[in-house]
């Protein structure tokens, strides 16, 4: 059996994590740390996980050598650490942005300081298996990416890779367990509810992922807070530099995700659920992905659909660790969804 152990288990993203590896059939959950709930079980902060484990969590002080690492802390904190968690085990997986920009000057402009260690950027992978399998399979550290990124790169990477945007612009609608378990005014149950907020018309960090991995700076992204705990839906309007027809980008996408085992593209003639859908997508790892061609212009708007805490977080970074540790990579991550729900 593969040891495992989460750093930062109390949260949304340690807690998915929890659930998918205590239930995987090749890994042993050897510890879970939680400054603040040392000593608790961890069904006390992950309350599906009553008699699914005994495991009580434990403080990073006392942290074991392990197989694999996973890291689930605010951004910043692995980074300050990074040395202690890198001689605790041989392979290390980070679902921060600590990791995720290879170029440092690309980290300071977006995260407004220097990054610490930059030696150490080169050193790990960008984790979306649909763009770096072969990468990660080879890999002993690898930087998840970031949810909005998720979305957004596996939306638009057949168009960028094929040189066929002109620009795109970007909405994100974003689920409340994006912003973590830490109370805050903004999550304020009478602030939250009903909400339809804007929180980062411009500005938004994960713009550095998506022009890492586009490869172009001719994206615009906003993301805006609705009323939903889990998923996202980024709605992407590609202006294309050629006019395609609707079968062309059909084409394009299924040479792109045919294969892909958590890529599916999503466009029925009729139906409420002709489009991508998050809600259908809870606790599942897939990326739904359909489009619409406008007759009028060369655009294309392409609607993509992930859980946030899935696909946008411990599911990727359980699909990244089968590739690392040479299983399918679709061990422990069968999951196909509900409906209705």
């Amino acid at each position: 059996m593969i040891t495992a152990s989460i750093v930062g288990g109390s949260g949304y993203s340690g807690g998915e994590l929890l659930r998918l590896l205590m239930l995987h059939p090749h890994v042993r959950v050897q510890q879970a740390t939680s400054e603040r709930l040392a000593g608790k079980f961890v069904h006390n902060a992950h309350p599906n996980l009553r008699q699914i484990s005994n495991l009580k969590f434990s403080t990073t002080a006392e942290l074991e050598p392990c197989d694999v690492l996973f890291l689930c802390l605010p951004h910043g904190n692995a980074l300050a650490r990074i040395d202690e968690f890198l001689g605790l085990a041989g392979k290390l997986v980070d679902l921060s942005s600590d990791f995720r920009l290879r170029d440092s000057a690309a980290y300071g402009k977006w995260y407004g300081r220097e990054h610490a260690r930059p030696e150490l950027l080169q050193t790990f992978v960008y984790g979306m298996p649909e763009l770096h399998r072969e990468a990660i399979k080879q890999a002993s550290h690898v930087a998840c990416a970031g949810c909005n990124a998720t979305a957004t790169i596996l939306a638009l990477h057949p168009l960028y890779r094929r040189g066929l945007v002109e620009s795109a612009v970007v909405e994100v609608k974003a689920g409340s367990s994006e912003a973590g378990n830490v109370a805050s005014d903004a999550s304020h149950h009478p602030e939250r509810s009903g909400a339809v907020r804007s929180y980062k018309p411009t500005g938004h960090r994960h713009v550095a992922e998506i022009v890492q991995e586009l490869g172009s700076e001719n994206i615009h992204f906003s993301a805006t807070s609705i009323e939903m705990v889990r998923g996202i839906l980024a709605t992407c309007h590609a202006f294309l530099t050629e006019p395609l027809e609707e079968k062309q980008v059909w084409r394009i996408y299924r040479e792109d995700y045919a294969d892909e085992p958590f890529v599916r593209l999503v466009k029925e003639r009729s139906g409420i659920h002709r489009y991508p859908e998050p809600k259908l997508l809870s606790g599942t790892n897939y990326c739904d992905i359909g489009f619409e061609r406008d007759l009028r212009s060369n655009r294309v708007v392409v609607i993509s659909a992930i859980d946030n805490l899935m696909k946008g977080a411990a599911g990727q970074a359980v699909q990244a660790f089968n590739l690392m540790q040479g299983l399918p990579e679709t061990t422990g991550l069968e999951f196909p969804g509900l409906h209705p729900i």
